[in-house]
Parts: C-alpha cells; sequence; structure tokens
C-alpha cells in the first residue's frame, strides 16, 4: 500500500553547499540518501515529496560536512498481508510468473495461478493451459493477493514477497474480463 509518511532522518550536507542550506538541497540530499531504500516500519521510500524543518547543523570531529536533522514527508510503498494488489508481470520462469507491484516484485508461484496445469512454454516465455488456452505472458495486467512477504532492508530487491491469484475475482485482468462477461451472458439468458 502506498503511503504518505511524515519522517524525521539526517542528512550530511557536503562542504561546498554549506552557503545553501535550503529545504530544495536538503530534499535532494534526502532522496539520494534514502529513495529506493526499504525500512521495515515503513517500507521502500519510493520519493521525498517535502522538507518541513531543517533544524540546526551539528559537526562531528573529522567529519568534513554538516549534519542536519530533517522532518519532511515521503511516499512509501508498504506491502500488507492479505492486501489485493495490481502488477504487470515482467518475467515468467517455469515455477511461475514475477509480478511488478510497486518498486518490488512478487511471485506467483505456478500452483497459485490456476487450478488449470500450467505448462512453462520457454520459446515464448508464457505459461500456457491445454483446458482453457489462458495463457500468461509478460506484460500481462494480474490481480492477486499478498500471502507472504519477507523483507530485506540491507538489500530490498531480494525482499519476497508471496502471491496467490486463485480466489474469485483474482487473475489475469483478461481472465477476469471473461468471467464478467460469462456471467452477465449467463444472467441475460436467464431473465428471458
Amino acid at each position: 500500500m502506498y503511503k504518505r509518511v511524515r519522517l524525521r532522518d539526517t542528512v550530511e550536507v557536503p562542504p561546498r553547499f554549506l552557503a545553501d542550506v535550503s529545504p530544495g538541497l536538503v530534499k535532494k540530499l534526502l532522496q539520494e540518501k534514502l529513495e529506493g531504500r526499504m525500512d521495515e516500519d515503513v517500507g521502500s521510500v519510493v520519493s521525498v515529496i517535502e522538507v518541513h524543518d531543517i533544524g540546526d547543523g551539528a559537526v562531528l570531529p573529522n567529519e568534513p560536512g554538516v549534519y542536519y536533522e530533517a522532518e519532511f514527508d515521503a511516499l512509501t510503498f508498504d506491502p500488507q498481508m492479505q492486501e489485493v494488489v495490481d502488477g504487470e508481470v515482467v518475467e515468467v520462469v517455469n515455477f511461475g510468473a514475477f509480478i511488478g507491484i510497486g518498486p518490488v516484485d512478487g511471485l506467483l508461484h505456478v500452483s497459485q495461478i490456476s487450478d488449470e496445469y500450467l505448462a512453462y512454454d520457454e520459446e515464448n516465455q508464457q505459461l500456457a493451459s491445454r483446458e482453457s488456452n489462458r495463457t500468461l505472458t509478460v506484460g500481462d495486467a494480474v490481480r492477486a493477493r499478498i500471502v507472504t512477504k519477507s523483507i530485506d532492508e540491507r538489500n530490498p530487491r531480494d525482499s519476497k514477497i508471496g502471491l496467490t491469484a486463485k480466489q474469485v475475482g483474482l487473475g489475469k485482468h483478461g481472465w477476469l474480463q471473461e468471467e464478467r462477461e460469462r456471467r452477465e451472458g449467463t444472467a441475460e439468458a436467464g431473465d428471458s
């Protein structure tokens, strides 16, 4: 889930910028320091939005810069257990599909995509069903639910998010649309 949060952090201002310690400079330095980093409490920092307060600078022995504590707003992405998310297939492998959900990817294991058997088609980079001729390939939009998460603060790209799409209302957007149209057609046939 995306959230706008108020945070506090310390940023080092290099000596060459000390004449112009402004909210714009502090925002730029905070962006360089924090964007893309993962924090277990707030999730992944997507963007530093606005700096509200810059404290008095502090000089540390043997450090060339001046350290300022700043209060700022940031946009974060923190995936929640059981949250339903929309994403795009970014990679298909023999054991499932990786779904881009915000700044991280989640794994939709082949066993969590459908009740049908899905075969891996390496040549076309897709998972395909022989029964219904449905396919899942790179670029497909998918709705899934988060069922597991393991956040790695040191290496955010190594964080692991497990997804499922086996429940009603979840799956490839095209499959969901087909299901809606089928239900509407059945309802109309029953009305006549």
